[in-house]
Order: structure tokens, then sequence, then C-alpha cells
């Protein structure tokens, strides 16, 4: 997005940017654009420091994009093959981060929400992302298992949707969309890639662009639906 678009500031968020490597490194290519604030989607104390700075450097946004998620944790949370590994610790945290997370971070940033905004797109909407999962729509399980995971990502899903029928409800130009970015060699999917077939083990660089391809053509007629990678819409 920065190498991409010469202009605007993008403002990324982490729990603790001092360890990220990977924005440290490309707030040093783009330091008069790129902007890292600490942020964790479990303490909203933090969410609502982000929307403050972001107010008083920027006064608005126009693209808001959630990629907070759970899957594993060793020794905490695993996905469950089977009902009779379900613990309730382990749904609550999945909820936790994938659902309740990124809704709190709408809950603060919708004031920022404008057209123009940040990007300076040329866009006629501002555009909220929320990245889901596939396996998230109760239409197209049909291998069950993942408990916590799936649920967590349904529950997304669902207060998404919810959120999309108030942005129109009060004609905000905005729409909110989820995004599944299908199966991406990072740390999450890391541990259950072994069969996952090479052609569908996607690098970051090629799912990101797919999916900014997808923002970057959003209209609102698209709020509150929720797309694949390739551009398909994915069944609730």
């Amino acid at each position: 997005m920065l190498e991409k678009n010469g202009k605007g500031h993008v403002i990324a968020t982490c729990r603790n940017p001092t360890k990220a490597t990977a924005l440290l490194e490309l707030k040093n290519q783009f330091a008069e654009r790129l902007n890292v604030l600490p942020l964790d989607v479990t303490v909203e104390s933090t969410i609502e420091e982000s929307a403050r700075s972001i107010t008083e450097r920027y006064g608005s946004l126009n693209l808001l994009i959630n990629a907070s998620g759970i899957l594993s944790i060793p020794s905490v949370l695993q996905p469950e093959t089977t009902l009779s590994k379900v613990q309730k610790s382990s749904m609550m945290l999945a909820y936790e981060v994938n659902a309740v997370g990124p809704i709190l971070v709408i809950k603060h940033m919708w004031p920022l929400l404008k057209v123009g905004g940040l990007l300076g797109t040329d866009g006629d909407i501002a555009v909220v992302a929320n990245i889901s999962a596939r396996v998230g729509s109760i239409g197209d399980n049909r291998l069950g298992g993942w408990h916590s995971y799936r649920s967590s990502k349904a529950a997304l899903n669902q207060l998404t949707k919810t959120i999309s029928v108030e942005f129109a409800r009060k004609k905000d130009p905005i729409a909110c969309i989820l995004l599944h970015p299908g199966t991406v060699d990072t740390d999450l999917s890391r541990p259950f890639q072994r069969n996952v077939p090479a052609e569908k083990l996607f690098t970051k660089e090629f799912s990101v662009q797919k999916l900014l391809n997808i923002i970057n053509n959003a209209k609102q007629r698209d709020n509150g639906k929720f797309f694949a990678w390739d551009g398909q819409e994915i069944p609730w």
C-alpha cells in the first residue's frame, strides 16, 4: 500500500511496536508516511488511545482494516478436532480476539471514518474491512471441528453485518465488508499447512494484493458483504 500509493499516510497498530521487526523496517523506509501505534484488541483503553492519537495528528481515516486473529497458542489454545476437547477458556479467548476486539476498534474509529482521509484515495466511500475466514461460514461448514475458531469468526461475521446495517440506516458513506484471505503462509497457519496443496498456500504478498483489489473497488452496495480473496461472495 505504501509502495503503490505515493500519497497519504498509513497507521499500523500492534501490541508491542518495539518488537515488531517488519513494521520497524517499513518505518525506516517510509518514515514520513507510516506511523506505528500500540494497540491491544483485548484492552479497550489502548484502542481509545490510538483513536485519540489519530484524531489529534490526522483528523480522519478513509480505510480501516482489522486483521487481528488467533488460532493457536502452545499449551493455551489449539483447534479442537472433537467436541470433547472444547474448553471454555479457549472459546472465550478466541471470541475476545477474533470477534470482540475488531468490533471495539470500529466503535472507537467510527467517528474518524470519512471520505478522503489518510490515504487520499479517490473513492466516494470510506471502507472498513474485517479479515474473517471461510471456516466462519455456517453454510460452508462441511468438515466440522475447530469449534473456537469457527464460532468466533462466525460471530465476527454477524457483528460486522449488524454494523453494516447501522451504517446504512444512518446513511454513512461507509462500506463495511468481510474478507477471507485464503490460506496464507503466516505464523497463524504454519502449524496446519501440512495438508494444504502448494497451489492453495498463498504468499502474504499475493493475498494482500488480492484483498486490496477488493477494497479499492468496493462500492456502497458492497456494504455488509463477505468476500473471498478472488472476489467471490461467501455464504453466511
